[in-house]
Protein backbone atom coordinates (compact mmCIF):
# COMPACT_ATOMS: atom_id res chain seq x y z
CA UNK A 1 0.00 0.00 0.00
CA UNK A 2 3.33 2.41 1.05
CA UNK A 3 4.48 2.13 -2.90
CA UNK A 4 1.13 2.17 -4.08
CA UNK A 5 0.72 5.13 -2.24
CA UNK A 6 4.16 6.70 -3.51
CA UNK A 7 3.18 6.21 -7.25
CA UNK A 8 0.09 7.61 -7.32
CA UNK A 9 1.69 11.21 -5.28
CA UNK A 10 4.49 10.64 -7.82
CA UNK A 11 1.87 11.00 -10.76
CA UNK A 12 -0.04 13.81 -8.99
CA UNK A 13 3.13 15.93 -8.67
CA UNK A 14 3.87 15.31 -12.30
CA UNK A 15 0.40 16.48 -13.12
CA UNK A 16 0.48 19.21 -10.99
CA UNK A 17 3.96 20.42 -12.44
CA UNK A 18 2.73 20.24 -16.22
CA UNK A 19 -0.10 22.26 -15.13
CA UNK A 20 2.59 24.97 -14.85
CA UNK A 21 4.56 24.86 -18.01
CA UNK A 22 2.08 27.94 -19.36
CA UNK A 23 3.47 30.48 -16.59
CA UNK A 24 6.89 29.01 -16.37
CA UNK A 25 7.65 26.14 -19.03
CA UNK A 26 9.20 22.72 -18.50
CA UNK A 27 12.98 23.92 -17.24
CA UNK A 28 11.09 26.45 -14.49
CA UNK A 29 8.49 23.76 -13.48
CA UNK A 30 12.12 21.53 -12.65
CA UNK A 31 13.99 24.06 -11.34
CA UNK A 32 10.86 24.75 -8.89
CA UNK A 33 10.57 21.12 -7.97
CA UNK A 34 14.43 20.39 -6.85
CA UNK A 35 14.74 23.92 -4.97
CA UNK A 36 11.79 23.97 -3.11
CA UNK A 37 12.15 19.90 -2.33
CA UNK A 38 15.73 20.04 -1.49
CA UNK A 39 15.53 23.22 0.70
CA UNK A 40 12.33 21.23 2.44
CA UNK A 41 14.71 18.27 2.81
CA UNK A 42 17.89 20.35 4.56
CA UNK A 43 15.46 21.67 7.22
CA UNK A 44 13.75 18.42 7.70
CA UNK A 45 16.79 16.55 7.84
CA UNK A 46 19.49 18.49 8.66
CA UNK A 47 22.20 17.04 7.36
CA UNK A 48 25.50 16.69 7.77
CA UNK A 49 27.22 18.18 4.31
CA UNK A 50 30.69 18.06 5.09
CA UNK A 51 33.12 15.00 6.17
CA UNK A 52 33.61 13.51 2.60
CA UNK A 53 35.97 12.88 0.34
CA UNK A 54 36.32 14.02 -3.36
CA UNK A 55 35.57 10.51 -4.73
CA UNK A 56 32.38 10.80 -2.95
CA UNK A 57 31.62 14.16 -3.89
CA UNK A 58 32.30 13.61 -7.10
CA UNK A 59 29.88 11.03 -7.35
CA UNK A 60 26.95 13.42 -5.72
CA UNK A 61 27.65 15.64 -8.74
CA UNK A 62 27.32 12.62 -10.94
CA UNK A 63 24.29 11.64 -9.04
CA UNK A 64 22.84 15.41 -9.15
CA UNK A 65 23.24 16.13 -12.87
CA UNK A 66 21.64 12.62 -13.71
CA UNK A 67 17.91 14.05 -12.10
CA UNK A 68 18.57 17.02 -13.67
CA UNK A 69 18.58 15.69 -16.71
CA UNK A 70 16.09 13.07 -16.11
CA UNK A 71 13.91 15.18 -14.96
CA UNK A 72 14.27 18.08 -17.13
CA UNK A 73 13.85 15.82 -20.40
CA UNK A 74 10.47 14.15 -18.83
CA UNK A 75 9.07 17.48 -18.23
CA UNK A 76 9.72 18.47 -21.76
CA UNK A 77 8.41 15.60 -22.64
CA UNK A 78 5.09 15.84 -21.29
CA UNK A 79 5.13 19.36 -22.59
CA UNK A 80 4.41 17.69 -26.16
CA UNK A 81 2.82 14.39 -24.89
CA UNK A 82 0.04 13.14 -22.17
CA UNK A 83 1.41 11.81 -18.92
CA UNK A 84 0.63 8.00 -19.34
CA UNK A 85 2.75 6.97 -22.58
CA UNK A 86 5.34 9.50 -21.16
CA UNK A 87 6.12 7.67 -18.03
CA UNK A 88 5.71 4.16 -20.57
CA UNK A 89 7.95 5.30 -22.81
CA UNK A 90 10.45 6.62 -19.62
CA UNK A 91 9.59 3.02 -18.18
CA UNK A 92 12.32 1.08 -20.82
CA UNK A 93 14.93 2.37 -18.88
CA UNK A 94 14.18 0.63 -15.27
CA UNK A 95 13.58 -2.74 -17.44
CA UNK A 96 16.81 -2.68 -19.24
CA UNK A 97 18.39 -2.06 -15.90
CA UNK A 98 16.09 -5.19 -14.83
CA UNK A 99 16.94 -7.85 -17.89
CA UNK A 100 20.73 -6.75 -18.21
CA UNK A 101 23.00 -9.09 -19.13
CA UNK A 102 20.51 -12.06 -18.96
CA UNK A 103 20.54 -14.49 -21.81
CA UNK A 104 17.09 -15.84 -20.78
CA UNK A 105 14.80 -16.21 -23.43
CA UNK A 106 11.68 -14.66 -20.91
CA UNK A 107 13.37 -11.55 -20.43
CA UNK A 108 13.80 -11.02 -24.24
CA UNK A 109 10.87 -11.65 -24.65
CA UNK A 110 9.74 -8.83 -21.94
CA UNK A 111 11.73 -6.32 -23.50
CA UNK A 112 10.68 -7.47 -26.94
CA UNK A 113 6.86 -6.52 -25.66
CA UNK A 114 8.10 -3.30 -24.32
CA UNK A 115 9.80 -2.93 -27.79
CA UNK A 116 6.31 -3.48 -29.49
CA UNK A 117 4.39 -1.23 -27.26
CA UNK A 118 6.91 2.14 -28.33
CA UNK A 119 6.30 1.20 -31.48
CA UNK A 120 3.13 1.62 -30.99
CA UNK A 121 3.27 5.24 -29.83
CA UNK A 122 5.23 6.00 -33.01
CA UNK A 123 3.02 7.89 -35.41
CA UNK A 124 3.51 5.28 -38.54
CA UNK A 125 1.74 6.99 -41.33
CA UNK A 126 -0.38 9.30 -39.48
CA UNK A 127 -1.84 9.70 -35.51
CA UNK A 128 0.00 8.65 -32.18
CA UNK A 129 2.25 10.68 -30.64
CA UNK A 130 4.69 13.69 -31.28
CA UNK A 131 7.98 12.31 -32.29
CA UNK A 132 10.24 14.73 -30.38
CA UNK A 133 8.39 13.92 -27.02
CA UNK A 134 8.71 10.21 -27.74
CA UNK A 135 12.83 11.02 -28.20
CA UNK A 136 12.75 13.09 -25.06
CA UNK A 137 11.10 10.49 -23.22
CA UNK A 138 13.28 8.17 -24.22
CA UNK A 139 15.57 10.35 -23.25
CA UNK A 140 14.53 10.22 -19.90
CA UNK A 141 14.23 6.61 -19.83
CA UNK A 142 17.97 6.69 -19.95
CA UNK A 143 18.70 8.80 -17.52
CA UNK A 144 16.33 6.71 -14.88
CA UNK A 145 19.11 4.01 -15.18
CA UNK A 146 21.42 5.87 -14.48
CA UNK A 147 19.91 6.91 -11.71
CA UNK A 148 19.22 3.67 -10.68
CA UNK A 149 22.64 2.36 -10.60
CA UNK A 150 23.99 6.10 -8.97
CA UNK A 151 21.81 5.85 -6.55
CA UNK A 152 22.72 2.54 -5.43
CA UNK A 153 26.28 3.49 -5.23
CA UNK A 154 25.80 6.83 -3.41
CA UNK A 155 23.36 4.84 -1.18
CA UNK A 156 26.60 2.89 -0.29
CA UNK A 157 28.28 6.06 0.51
CA UNK A 158 26.63 8.29 2.11
CA UNK A 159 24.55 7.24 5.04
CA UNK A 160 20.90 7.68 4.93
CA UNK A 161 19.25 9.87 2.62
CA UNK A 162 22.05 12.13 2.59
CA UNK A 163 23.17 11.44 -1.34
CA UNK A 164 20.02 12.08 -2.67
CA UNK A 165 19.44 15.23 -0.72
CA UNK A 166 22.82 15.93 -1.86
CA UNK A 167 22.17 15.44 -5.74
CA UNK A 168 19.03 17.77 -5.25
CA UNK A 169 20.89 20.28 -4.19
CA UNK A 170 23.21 19.98 -7.18
CA UNK A 171 20.44 19.29 -9.85
CA UNK A 172 18.50 22.99 -8.31
CA UNK A 173 21.92 24.95 -8.90
CA UNK A 174 22.72 22.66 -12.65
CA UNK A 175 19.00 23.65 -13.35
CA UNK A 176 19.02 27.60 -11.67
CA UNK A 177 19.74 29.51 -15.41
CA UNK A 178 17.62 27.07 -17.52
CA UNK A 179 14.86 27.50 -14.75
CA UNK A 180 15.59 31.33 -14.67
CA UNK A 181 15.76 31.90 -18.37
CA UNK A 182 12.43 30.07 -18.81
CA UNK A 183 9.94 31.31 -15.89
CA UNK A 184 12.01 34.61 -15.49
CA UNK A 185 9.83 36.67 -12.43
CA UNK A 186 6.96 34.23 -12.94
CA UNK A 187 8.74 32.05 -10.63
CA UNK A 188 8.31 34.41 -7.97
CA UNK A 189 4.40 34.42 -8.14
CA UNK A 190 2.39 33.09 -5.04
CA UNK A 191 0.37 30.96 -7.11
CA UNK A 192 3.33 29.53 -9.00
CA UNK A 193 5.12 28.88 -5.84
CA UNK A 194 2.27 27.46 -4.06
CA UNK A 195 2.20 24.91 -6.81
CA UNK A 196 5.79 24.19 -7.04
CA UNK A 197 5.62 23.52 -3.32
CA UNK A 198 2.88 20.84 -3.99
CA UNK A 199 5.12 19.52 -6.52
CA UNK A 200 7.64 19.05 -4.44
CA UNK A 201 5.97 17.91 -1.70
CA UNK A 202 4.41 14.88 -3.77
CA UNK A 203 7.29 14.41 -6.36
CA UNK A 204 10.09 14.33 -3.58
CA UNK A 205 8.97 14.23 -0.35
CA UNK A 206 5.85 11.76 0.35
CA UNK A 207 7.16 9.21 -2.38
CA UNK A 208 10.27 8.87 -0.18
CA UNK A 209 9.18 8.61 3.17
CA UNK A 210 6.58 6.01 2.19
CA UNK A 211 9.12 3.84 -0.35
CA UNK A 212 11.67 4.29 2.70
CA UNK A 213 9.27 2.30 5.02
CA UNK A 214 7.85 0.33 2.39
CA UNK A 215 11.46 -1.04 1.58
CA UNK A 216 11.90 -2.23 5.22
CA UNK A 217 9.07 -4.66 4.77
CA UNK A 218 9.16 -5.35 1.18
CA UNK A 219 11.21 -7.88 -0.75
CA UNK A 220 12.35 -5.95 -3.43
CA UNK A 221 10.65 -7.85 -6.62
CA UNK A 222 7.78 -7.19 -4.97
CA UNK A 223 8.62 -3.45 -4.79
CA UNK A 224 9.44 -3.96 -8.66
CA UNK A 225 6.55 -4.93 -9.08
CA UNK A 226 4.14 -2.27 -7.47
CA UNK A 227 6.33 0.26 -9.04
CA UNK A 228 5.86 -1.30 -12.67
CA UNK A 229 1.73 0.04 -12.79
CA UNK A 230 3.62 3.68 -12.82
CA UNK A 231 2.55 3.80 -16.30
CA UNK A 232 -0.78 2.76 -15.76
CA UNK A 233 -1.42 4.99 -12.73
CA UNK A 234 0.43 8.26 -14.78
CA UNK A 235 -2.06 7.04 -17.58
CA UNK A 236 -5.31 7.31 -14.90
CA UNK A 237 -4.02 10.13 -13.29
CA UNK A 238 -3.33 11.82 -17.04
CA UNK A 239 -7.03 11.33 -17.78
CA UNK A 240 -8.46 12.28 -14.17
CA UNK A 241 -6.43 15.42 -13.53
CA UNK A 242 -5.63 16.38 -16.77
CA UNK A 243 -8.49 14.95 -18.81
CA UNK A 244 -5.96 13.39 -21.13
CA UNK A 245 -7.64 10.80 -22.98
CA UNK A 246 -5.77 8.14 -25.10
CA UNK A 247 -6.88 6.88 -28.32
CA UNK A 248 -7.01 3.58 -28.75
CA UNK A 249 -3.37 2.38 -30.01
CA UNK A 250 -1.78 4.46 -27.36
CA UNK A 251 -3.66 2.89 -25.08
CA UNK A 252 -2.91 -0.38 -25.90
CA UNK A 253 1.03 0.64 -25.96
CA UNK A 254 0.58 1.81 -22.21
CA UNK A 255 -0.64 -1.22 -21.80
CA UNK A 256 2.06 -3.45 -23.46
CA UNK A 257 4.69 -1.45 -21.49
CA UNK A 258 3.01 -2.13 -18.10
CA UNK A 259 2.48 -5.86 -19.07
CA UNK A 260 6.52 -6.23 -19.99
CA UNK A 261 7.77 -4.18 -16.80
CA UNK A 262 5.55 -6.09 -14.46
CA UNK A 263 6.57 -9.35 -16.08
CA UNK A 264 10.03 -8.42 -15.77
CA UNK A 265 9.79 -7.82 -12.53
CA UNK A 266 8.06 -10.73 -11.32
CA UNK A 267 10.65 -13.49 -12.72
CA UNK A 268 13.76 -11.65 -12.59
CA UNK A 269 16.35 -13.52 -10.82
CA UNK A 270 18.10 -11.49 -7.85
CA UNK A 271 21.27 -10.59 -9.44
Amino acid sequence: MLVLLAVGAYQLGAAFAKEMFAAVGPAGAVFLRFALGAAVLLVLRRPRLHGHGREAYGLALMFGLSIAGTTLALFAALDRIPLGPAVAIQFVGPLAVAVAGSRRPLDVAWVALAGVGIALFVPWGGGGLDPVGIALALVAGGGWASYILLASRAGRVFPGNLGLVLAMVIAALALAPTGFASGGAALAFPSVLATGFVVALLSTIVPLSLEYEALKRLPPRVYGVLVSLEPAVGALVGLVVLGESLEARTLVAVVLVTVAATGAALTNRER
